[in-house]
Parts: structure tokens; C-alpha cells; sequence
């Protein structure tokens, strides 16, 4: 089995790369997804969110993510108590994850703060998707995000120098998705599936 980890910058396409993945055959979990099954309401860490921030951040007896993000990305020391209660459940739900893969399965696990969390040497291979600061803010403005929004997400991530230093492979992402999907077809085939077998 092949463990691989798929990070980029918010913006970068790091999804649309995912979902490629999955249609090849790949298994695919998603570090955001883990982390909001940390916090689901009746979660342990429902409650340590509620401790920590208070009703301000429950919205019809769940956690409003939109008011949380908000806070977290204007407080430094809230964002850092935020990881310190979701990282090592996401990381638990990930060891379950890899535990239940069968022999030839391939695991891409889409993870934006790869570098940040130190999670690097979790992988047998990591690809970096990256792609130009001003598309990657005019996909994010389409989105719905605001511009204020995007640059404290931005500035919260680490350099593309930074994920491309551990990366085995870097994918831009600055044309169609047709160029797109050929660089995902070609590393699956001559890289990921040959890696798998190994």
C-alpha cells in the first residue's frame, strides 16, 4: 500500500487534484473532513470547543465553522488552542484510516497544513499543488471568500517554497483543468501505481 500525502496552498486546486484521484482509483480522505468529525456535536471534542470558545461559536446546537474560522484566523493564540484540540483527533482518525488499507491500495490524503503540522514523514510520497497567488485568490473570490478573509488564510500557510522543499512532485495548477487532469494520469501511472507495486 502507498501512503501519499497531497498538500498546496488554499486556493491552489488541491481538491480538484483529489477528486482526479479518486476517479483513477485512489483512495481519498480529507484532513478537513477528519477535522470536523473531531468536533461533531456529542464529540469529545465538541465539548473542548465549547470550553475553550463558549456559546459564541454554536449556531442551532452546532459549531458555526464560518464564526470559529473567523475568530481563529484574527487570533493567533485561539488558532493555536483550535489545533490543540482537533490535530491529535484528526491524527487518530488518520492512524484508523491507514490501518484498515488493504495491500495494493493507494491513500491520497488531502492535507493543506502538511508542513505546518510536521506531518511530512507520515508519507511515502507527497505532491504539492501549486499554482499562481492572484488565481488562486480569484478562485477563492468565486467562492465566496472575501478578500480579507483570503490573505489572513494565506498568510497563515507556509510558503510554496516551503511545501515544494518536501515535496516529490510538484503539480501546477495554472491552466485547464484538461493540463490539469493529464499531470494527475501521468503520475498515477508512471509514479504512484509503479510505487504501490513496489
Amino acid at each position: 500500500m502507498l501512503v501519499v500525502g497531497l498538500t498546496g496552498g488554499i486556493g491552489a486546486g488541491k481538491s480538484t487534484v483529489a477528486q482526479f484521484f479518486a476517479e483513477l482509483g485512489a483512495l481519498v480522505i480529507d484532513a478537513d473532513q477528519l477535522a470536523r468529525m473531531a468536533i461533531e456535536r456529542g464529540s469529545d471534542g465538541f465539548a473542548d470547543v465549547m470550553l475553550r470558545f463558549g456559546d459564541e461559536v454554536i449556531v442551532n446546537g452546532d459549531i458555526d465553522r464560518k464564526k470559529l474560522a473567523e475568530i481563529v484566523f484574527s487570533d493567533p493564540q485561539a488558532r493555536k488552542d483550535l489545533e490543540a484540540i482537533i490535530h491529535p483527533r484528526v491524527q487518530a482518525l488518520f492512524a484508523e484510516a491507514v490501518a484498515d488499507l488493504d495491500i495494493d491500495d493507494i491513500l491520497i490524503y488531502e492535507i493543506p497544513l502538511l508542513v505546518e503540522t510536521g506531518a511530512a514523514a507520515k508519507f511515502d510520497y507527497i505532491i504539492t499543488v501549486e499554482s499562481n497567488i492572484e488565481l488562486r485568490k480569484a478562485r477563492l473570490l468565486k467562492k465566496g471568500l472575501y478578500i480579507s478573509q483570503i490573505e489572513k488564510r494565506m498568510a497563515s500557510q507556509v510558503t510554496p517554497e516551503a511545501r515544494e522543499a518536501i515535496a516529490d512532485k510538484v503539480i501546477r495548477n495554472d491552466g485547464d483543468e484538461d493540463s490539469l487532469l493529464r499531470q494527475v494520469e501521468n503520475l498515477w501511472e508512471g509514479v504512484l501505481q509503479p510505487l504501490s507495486l513496489g
